[in-house]
């Protein structure tokens, strides 16, 4: 779906509600909110109404992703991990926030499908520590309640889990979350609750995300992840923490572009077909370099900009990668947040740690798992203090291009309706655009999800 963020926008201003509602309830902003991108409408949604309570581009990025982790939870949960960028304007700056399901550094003793270490809920709770405005707890409580009290199947998310039904309900603890009757996969359309994961994020809210690394929780998290045979220990989740990183960046004309550095090599990925692009390669001479640019930096490592311009790089070698989502969101201020999560498999491990409603990751670098390309970009200006645009991407190979192209084409003029299904299968973008900048006018921005995908872009004014 699309949704122009504007059309009402010479209607209102700027301007917060009266009528008694408060800070913290939906219609508390009046006038343009900004807007949001996903691949799963019920994140969106989350994710709106979280800028219509007066909460951040900040804010929304982290009630839209914990949605996710109910509602999509075949590519994002708490027991995985993600990526984002997020422009200040206060600040005039982006940083990079990348907390990637982390590795093992070895096979755990009796673990058959070895864990990822888990990163997602300390590293939504970084972003929300640098640009949020609303309390954390209060961003938790509509995934717990939609966990609790059940939400209804999107598209995107029954298209995952008919995919892997077969082999993903051998495990009798997905079996009852995501099996309908007579065993079959959910339908989109039908109810799902997560009991036991509501409970899981109820703790969060109230005993802190602290609690999941290195308390009651995460001593729970050690014992039933034994049982599901990821072997997670209270070790490694209390030494697993984000990273706050400058982005790698690329000048265009009088913006700057920044995209996600390493470890989040999606990234990397993203600004070398940018760079190609821009240098007149076409899209498919740009995909190869972006895989080429992440295949040397998984096999060696180093500067990631010096890898942007080095010309002895070996050709592709990344092999089957797993699935991926993002999201991108503006508010009313011009702050932005771009995000890529992923479970290192369609599902993470498959199976949930028992009593706790948490999908596993997969760990990456054993066996035959690779870790995800996070892909994310973002354009704004430093002489104006502005946003200009920014796009997350999906699609296993495909998510750097998935960036690179769309905002490509946005900066040399094209329309962005246009440039949001430009990637090549199976890249898949969510945008936000504004081209004339934000702040600045307000009827140049548009809020698009990839037409081939089934999330909802959605941005509004409120009168």
């Amino acid at each position: 779906m699309l949704a122009l963020l504007p059309a009402l926008a010479a209607c209102g201003g700027l301007t917060d509600s009266g009528g008694g509602v408060q800070a913290g309830q939906e219609g508390f902003v009046r006038g343009f909110l900004g807007g949001i991108a996903t691949e799963e409408p019920r994140a969106s949604l989350t994710g709106r109404n979280t800028l219509s309570t007066g909460g951040s581009a900040a804010d929304a990025a982290v009630s839209a992703a914990l949605m996710l982790a109910v509602t999509q939870p075949s590519r994002a949960g708490l027991g995985g991990g993600g990526a984002c960028l997020v422009y200040t304007p206060s600040r005039n700056e982006v940083e990079a926030i990348v907390f990637p399901a982390g590795a093992r550094a070895a096979v755990p003793a009796g673990a058959d499908r070895p864990a990822a270490v888990p990163l997602m809920a300390r590293g939504l709770f970084a972003l929300h520590a640098r640009a949020g405005r609303r309390p954390f707890e209060e961003l938790i409580a509509p995934a717990e309640q939609a966990a609790r009290f059940g939400t209804e199947v999107s598209r995107a998310f029954a298209a995952d889990l008919a995919a892997v039904a077969g082999p993903l309900f051998q495990d009798p603890q997905v079996a009852a979350v995501f099996a309908g009757p007579g065993g079959q996969p959910l339908q989109a359309g039908a109810r799902m609750t997560q009991a036991d994961l509501g409970a899981t994020l109820a703790t969060l809210r109230t005993a802190g995300v602290g609690d999941l690394h290195q308390g009651g929780l995460a001593r729970r998290l050690e014992e039933t992840s034994r049982a599901a045979g990821g072997g997670l220990t209270v070790e490694e989740l209390r030494a697993a923490v984000p990273q706050v990183m400058p982005p790698l960046q690329l000048r265009a004309g009088n913006d700057l572009v920044s995209f996600l550095p390493p470890p989040a090599d999606g990234g990397l990925a993203a600004a070398a077909a940018f760079a190609a692009l821009q240098s007149g390669a076409a899209p498919d001479a740009a995909a190869l370099r972006a895989e080429a640019s992440a295949a040397a930096w998984r096999a060696r490592g180093g500067d990631a900009m010096a890898l942007l311009s080095a010309t002895d790089l070996p050709g592709g070698g990344l092999g089957v990668l797993p699935a991926s989502t993002g999201l991108t969101v503006v508010d009313r201020d011009g702050m932005s947040v771009t995000c890529a999560f992923s479970m290192n498999n369609l599902f993470g491990t498959g199976r949930i740690a028992p009593g706790t409603g948490l999908l596993l990751a997969a760990a990456p670098g054993i066996g035959q798992v690779r870790p995800a390309l996070l892909s994310a970009g973002l354009v704004h200006s430093p002489n104006l203090r502005a946003f200009r645009a920014a796009a997350a991407g999906s699609g296993q190979q495909g998510a750097p291009l998935a960036v690179a192209l769309p905002l490509a084409r946005v900066l040399a003029g094209s329309d962005a309706a246009s440039a949001v299904g430009s990637a090549p299968e199976p890249g898949r973008t969510q945008l936000m655009a504004c081209p004339r900048y934000l702040p600045g006018d307000l009827n140049s921005c548009q809020g698009l999800t990839d037409p081939r995908g089934a999330g909802l872009a959605l941005g509004a004014v409120d009168r």
